[in-house]
């Protein structure tokens, strides 16, 4: 998943750029409106974390300019403006989501988790890696076009970790997705899950299909 950040704090960006990559997103950078419409010509982002005092253009207007031809990547704005009117403009004219100044690091991944979750869902694509696929709209799994059959929270492991391919999930993000979040956190019933789901992927695909990257999380991995 690839994330552009305009943001002309230097400081700031570095550090949401830091993090976000800690977290197995791939990450760019822009400190100005320019350079961000610049670089939203050539690439393609699933996801912009916007500033709206930007040096050049203002970011208002790169999120007017991204939306003349884009309604697809999602847009967070970040901004230190708190007017309520300043929310309601982003608002109508494209963004996906306004977060004030200052803010904590974990509550826009949890926003990003949020809004990309949601795109798959709305959409309902069909997800595929490696000979799976899931259909999210009917909920079916195949393996190399034969249908196998998942348990609702197995189906749900698969999807998140579909829709998030080549980044670890921590099992807490897991059970913030999937499980009801009155669950344990100490509770075996998510590796109970996984593990039941890596022995069926398993047996189809006559390989495990799951990393499990200890103190980091889980992701799927192609056959070697």
């Amino acid at each position: 998943m690839k994330i552009l950040i305009v943001e002309d704090e230097v400081i700031l960006n570095k550090t949401i750029n830091t993090s976000l990559k800690e977290s197995g997103y791939e990450v760019e950078s822009a400190y100005d409106g320019k350079k961000a419409l610049d670089l939203v010509l050539v690439e393609n982002y699933d996801l912009i974390v916007l500033d709206l005092n930007l040096p050049f253009i203002d970011g208002m207007d790169v999120l007017k300019t991204i939306r003349k031809n884009d309604d697809e990547t999602k847009i967070i704005i970040l901004s230190a403006r708190s007017q309520i009117e300043d929310k309601v403009e982003g608002l109508d004219y494209g963004a996906n989501d306004f977060l004030e100044k200052p803010f904590h690091l974990d509550e826009l991944k949890a926003r990003i988790r949020s809004l990309t979750r949601r795109r798959f869902i709305q959409n309902n694509s069909l997800l595929s890696f490696d000979g799976i696929t899931l259909d999210t709209k009917t909920r079916l799994t195949k393996i190399n076009n034969s249908s196998i059959i998942l348990t609702r929270k197995e189906t749900g492991i698969l999807e998140y970790l579909l829709i998030n391919e080549g980044r670890p999930i921590s099992q807490e993000e897991l059970i913030e997705h999937v499980w009801d979040s009155s669950i344990d956190m100490l509770s075996n019933s998510i590796r109970v899950h996984i593990s039941a789901l890596r022995r069926k992927l398993k047996k189809e695909l006559s390989y495990d299909p799951i990393e499990n990257r200890i103190g980091v999380g889980y992701l799927l991995r192609k056959r070697k």
